[in-house]
């Protein structure tokens, strides 16, 4: 990585406008260099993506698979990997809420010239810790091994009380405990112990979800000072590449560097504790019969 293939050949710069003999340089995947483009270049570091996609990674020499015969990605830094779990919809899932019940916000939000998801934002902002017994399981697609092909996503502990803002934050709840779990599964595969977070992706911007996952992880989750960390981690290989830097090391901690960064709440997470371990933690366990019953009813 961070390697010269060669120039930019004629027809490239009469086809895109750019200079001929322009240098082109390997960098990584988009996942690779995001990760590099969050800083999180050591084990201990724990990189979250709030993307399409939700993932939890780390950077480490070892390869290891944490779910077997799923290899570990070639990282951006020469000789490392990237361990990952990850939750196939993840934020496709505030795409879903929007389309499905965000109407009210949607309108509002042209007339106030923001974005819905700045109401929904200050909506998260109205309902408790713990969406007040609201527990939602994102598996809206189902995995390869875990969860396995018949999973389905579940959302339990309705009441009278609960509202679609209730909902919306038991969805990010949700993520946040399936990515907690999969810290818990690259921890115990690699012998790593994740101190910090580093949350990068479109759901990054939102300061409720930022805290809530402080709050579930009980680790601090630092928000890199741009979202688009996986352009930044292109950019940084580039630089390495031409020399600007000598190595990723010192490119990354020239060309990077912390937002806000969130602390747990002490009071929250004692509660999400409870709830992730005595609730969450058996809710695929207990429905996984159910959903391959499902599955052959439909069949």
């Amino acid at each position: 990585m961070g390697a010269i293939l060669g120039g930019l050949t004629s027809e490239a710069a009469r086809l895109t406008g750019l200079p001929e003999g322009l240098p082109v340089v390997a960098a990584a995947s988009d996942k690779a260099c995001e990760i590099v483009g969050a800083g999180a270049t050591t084990p201990e570091i724990g990189a979250l993506s709030y993307g399409t996609a939700a993932t939890v990674d780390i950077t480490t020499p070892r390869y290891v698979e944490v779910t077997p015969f799923l290899p570990a990605y070639p990282a951006a830094l020469p000789g490392q990997y990237n361990p990952e779990v990850q939750i196939s919809r993840g934020y496709w899932m505030v795409n879903w809420f929007k389309k499905q019940f965000g109407q009210p916000e949607c309108a509002a939000a042209i007339a106030q010239g923001v974005s819905p998801e700045t109401l929904f934002d200050r909506m998260v902002a109205t309902v408790p810790p713990g969406s007040e017994g609201l527990m939602l399981q994102p598996y809206w697609s189902p995995g390869i091994r875990h969860p396995g092909p018949d999973a389905r996503g579940a959302v339990i502990g309705f009441s009278d009380v609960h509202t679609r803002a209730h909902l919306y934050r038991a969805i990010l709840e949700g993520l946040a405990y399936a990515l907690r779990e999969g810290k818990e599964r690259i921890e115990a595969k690699t012998k790593v112990h994740i101190r910090n977070l580093r949350v990068s992706g479109g759901g990054a911007q939102s300061d409720e979800a930022m805290q809530l996952t402080a709050d579930i992880f009980n680790l601090p989750a630092a928000r890199p000072h741009t979202f688009e960390t996986s352009g930044l981690g292109a950019a940084i290989a580039g630089a390495v590449g031409l020399g600007l830097h000598r190595d990723f090391p010192s490119g990354v901690s020239a060309m990077t560097r912390l937002g806000r960064i969130f602390e747990p709440n002490p009071s929250h997470t004692a509660l999400y504790d409870e709830l992730y371990r005595r609730i969450y933690c058996r809710m695929y366990e207990r429905l996984a019969p159910l959903y391959a019953r499902l599955e052959d009813a439909l069949n």
